[in-house]
C-alpha cells in the first residue's frame, strides 16, 4: 500500500508539472462527442479536456454534440470562452433531444443572469443555429489529418458515428487509431441509456466501426463518485465556474456524481494503465440496449473494469486534474 501511494503521488505531481511546462509527450488529437446537458459528467469530461489542452496532452480538433436544441452549443461555447480555447462545435439535426427527465444544466448556464439581468457568462458566438452538421465537420477534420492520427472518445449517443460510418467508412480506417465510448452495461447485462438513445446506430457502431473500440461501462463510471464537496469548495475560484455552476444546477447537494465520461476520457488520453482491459473480442448489442461481449482472440472490442483500488487512485486523480485553475488564473 505505501508503494501504492508513492506512485499515485508521483502521478499527481506529473499532471501538476505539465500544467505549467510542455510535455514532452505529443498530444493525442481528440474528436469529443457528448450528448451534453443530459447529465453532468459531460461537462466535467470536457472541463478534463481542457485541462488535457492546457498540459500539452491534448489537441481537441473538435466537440461534437450527438443531440438536438440549441442550448448544448451554447453551454461548450461558454465553456470555450472561460477556457479561452476556441474549439470548433459540430451539431446533429433532427434528433431526439433525448432528456433525462432531470435538470437540463446546459439550459439553466445560457439562461443564467445576473441581478443586472445580464448573461452571466461570456460567450464567442452569436448564433447556433449557423454550427455545421457534425458528419460534414467530421468529413472535413479527417480529411485534413495525417493517418491514424485521430482518436474520438464517444460519451453519449452514437448517431453521429452511425451517420459518419454510412458517409465515409475508409475515411474512419484511414485517419481514426480508436474510438473510446462510455456505453453499456457488461458485468451485470442491461439496457443503458447511451446505447438506448439511438439504438440502431448503436448497433451498427459496434458492430461494424472499423477500428478498435474500447467501451467503459456503466459499472466503471458509478465505482467512482467525485466529491461534490470539491466542486462546492475547490472551484470556487471567486468567479462563476460554467461547469462548477451545471454541477450545482443538476445535482441537489450534497451529491457525489458518478464518473462514466470522465472514466472513458481517462482511457482515450492516459492509456490503461488505470485500468484492467478486457481481452480482445466482439461486442454486440441487443433489441433491448443490452451489450453482449464474446472473447475473440482477433476482435477489435475490448472493455475496461476498476478494482476498489483502482477506482480509489482514479478518483483521487480526478479531482487533481479538475481542480487545476486554467492558465489564465494562474
Amino acid at each position: 500500500m505505501k508503494r501504492f501511494s508513492i506512485i499515485l503521488t508521483a502521478a499527481v505531481m506529473m499532471l501538476a508539472a505539465c500544467a505549467t511546462k510542455p510535455t514532452a509527450v505529443a498530444p493525442v488529437n481528440v474528436i469529443f462527442e457528448t450528448d451534453m446537458g443530459n447529465d453532468i459528467d459531460d461537462a466535467m469530461a470536457l472541463d478534463m479536456l481542457y485541462k488535457y489542452v492546457e498540459a500539452g496532452r491534448v489537441n481537441l480538433l473538435a466537440v461534437m454534440i450527438n443531440k438536438e436544441g440549441s442550448a448544448p452549443a451554447e453551454f461548450i461555447d461558454i465553456m470555450n470562452t472561460f477556457y479561452g480555447h476556441q474549439i470548433p462545435i459540430g451539431v446533429r439535426f433532427g434528433a431526439d433531444p433525448a432528456e433525462t427527465g432531470g435538470v437540463n444544466f446546459a439550459q439553466v448556464i445560457s439562461d443564467m443572469k445576473d441581478d443586472a439581468g445580464q448573461p452571466v457568462f461570456a460567450r464567442t458566438l452569436s448564433r447556433y443555429d449557423t454550427l455545421p452538421d457534425a458528419v460534414s465537420l467530421y468529413r472535413r477534420i479527417l480529411s485534413g489529418m495525417p493517418d491514424k492520427s485521430v482518436k474520438i472518445i464517444s460519451v453519449g449517443f452514437l448517431g453521429n458515428l452511425g451517420a459518419l460510418l454510412e458517409s465515409d467508412r475508409e475515411l474512419i480506417e484511414k485517419k481514426v487509431i480508436s474510438l473510446t465510448t462510455m456505453a453499456g452495461c457488461i458485468a451485470a447485462p442491461n439496457g443503458e441509456f447511451n446505447l438506448l438513445g439511438d439504438l440502431e446506430a448503436s448497433r451498427k457502431v459496434f458492430a461494424e466501426w472499423p477500428t478498435e473500440i474500447v467501451t467503459s461501462p456503466f459499472e466503471v463510471g458509478i465505482a467512482i463518485c467525485y466529491p461534490g464537496e470539491s466542486i462546492e469548495n475547490d472551484l470556487d475560484w471567486g468567479i462563476p465556474h460554467p461547469m462548477r455552476e451545471g454541477y450545482l444546477a443538476y445535482c441537489p447537494m450534497p451529491h457525489d456524481r458518478p464518473c462514466w465520461d470522465l472514466t472513458a476520457t481517462l482511457y482515450a488520453v492516459e492509456g490503461v494503465e488505470w485500468f484492467t482491459l478486457s481481452d480482445p473480442g466482439t461486442i454486440s448489442i441487443g433489441e433491448e440496449g443490452i451489450a453482449t461481449f464474446e472473447p475473440q482472440p482477433d476482435g477489435l472490442r475490448r472493455y475496461l473494469a476498476v478494482t476498489p483500488q483502482q477506482a480509489a487512485a482514479i478518483k483521487a486523480h480526478f479531482v487533481e486534474i479538475l481542480t487545476l485553475k486554467p492558465e489564465k488564473m494562474r
